[in-house]
């Protein structure tokens, strides 16, 4: 018998078979080349068909059920459709098998070539991802340029402090690792970090020698780290990240902007002292009234992801943020927030935020720490 090879296969006719008595797959195969010999002419002969390769290996998978024999047939085929349905129509006219009578009815003709295309499709979008990857030469730019940048982070002095070229006037002083690998990363090779908000013997040496400009970040702890660090060395200049925003997620153009605005210690600590004291605001009472109205609004943006700030003693005047932001928003706020109600679990950067902030009561589901000054009610 001749064989089709499993790449020019185009359709896979699948039939059931039923018969009385015991038969063996050889018995199968001779009726269904016997009984259909003749039936749709030469060009259709199944058995030259097969030699010609245009049917491949037919496979019978039967088994005896009491008196009966059934199974399933198998028909591998590389002609068109109108030829294969033929084919499939033609198998369906045998009556027996064997010495015994029989039912054959076909199930379906699958479009082998289906499965082909699906794994053609879903590895091409593979291929071209990979090959976008490869392709992509401002990508592959910006990783060689981030790798040289960030492979000049030096150790300088005793405490190891991250550092870039030291070798000019002018230093950065920022506060630690991922700071001094933002500013390398986009261009400011003149950096140094103190590892942490302490100061270092080091930088207090550096500043004899070079002047100094202290980079924070644009929140209330980046001014403490002014004041200690102006008071233990001689810095000249104070640079500030924007609002709620810290050195090491600047962009390029937000880090350049931040150190042209840069002004002197001076300058700075003087603006600070003349900002006036936020107005301290009566302690709030919290009522079993104004806790009924606190766990209402809770039930409103339950399973929203939101968070609710309540900025006045009466609970007449809110803002709202996301529970993901929340944290930055609270050390951005410029009110004196009351409550803050939210969706989900307080965690324990927002209770501290909130403590920062000087929040009264959190309503949320649950807390990660109950160890606060802040009244907490659950709903």
């Amino acid at each position: 018998m001749g064989k089709i090879s499993p790449v020019s296969i185009k359709y896979m006719i699948h039939a059931n078979f039923s018969a009385e008595g015991a038969l063996e797959k050889p018995d199968v195969i001779g009726a269904i080349f016997g009984q259909t010999e003749g039936l749709l002419g030469h060009e259709l002969e199944m058995r030259e068909l097969q030699k010609e390769g245009k049917i491949g290996r037919i496979e019978v998978d039967l088994q005896k059920s009491g008196k009966m024999t059934i199974g399933k047939i198998h028909i591998p085929t590389a002609l068109d459709q109108t030829e294969t349905t033929l084919i499939a129509a033609a198998v369906e006219t045998i009556e027996r098998i064997g010495p015994t009578d029989a039912h054959i009815e076909v199930e379906q003709i699958e479009d082998v070539r289906g499965n082909k295309r699906d794994y053609i499709v879903e590895r091409a979008k593979k291929l071209m991802q990979n090959l976008s990857g490869a392709t992509n030469s401002r990508e592959i730019s910006s990783q060689i340029r981030d790798s040289v940048r960030t492979s000049e982070v030096k150790e300088h002095g005793e405490g190891k402090l991250a550092s870039g070229d030291l070798s000019g006037n002018e230093i950065i002083v920022v506060e630690g690792r991922a700071d001094v690998m933002n500013l390398l990363r986009n261009g400011v090779n003149n950096v140094i970090g103190m590892n942490g908000t302490k100061l270092p013997d080091e930088i207090n040496e550096l500043g004899k020698t070079k002047e100094l400009t202290l980079f924070v970040d644009g929140d209330r702890g980046g001014k403490l780290i002014v004041q200690n660090v102006s008071d233990n060395a001689n810095i000249k200049y104070v640079a500030v990240a924007p609002d709620g925003k810290e050195v090491e997620e600047l962009m390029g153009k937000e880090i350049l902007m931040a150190l042209r605005k840069k002004v002197s210690v001076g300058d700075f600590l003087s603006k600070s002292s003349r900002e006036p004291e936020k107005k301290q605001e009566e302690v709030f009472e919290l009522d079993e009234a104004k806790k009924e109205k606190l766990k209402d609004i809770a039930k409103q943006i339950e399973g929203t992801g939101k968070a609710i700030i309540a900025l006045n003693n009466s609970l007449s005047e809110f803002k709202s943020a996301s529970v993901k932001t929340l944290s930055g928003t609270l050390n951005r706020i410029r009110e004196r927030p009351i409550a803050v109600v939210m969706d989900g679990t307080a965690t324990i950067p927002i209770i501290s935020a909130a403590e920062d902030a000087t929040v009264q009561v959190i309503v949320a589901k649950n807390f990660a720490t109950t160890d606060t000054k802040i009244k907490l009610v659950g709903f």
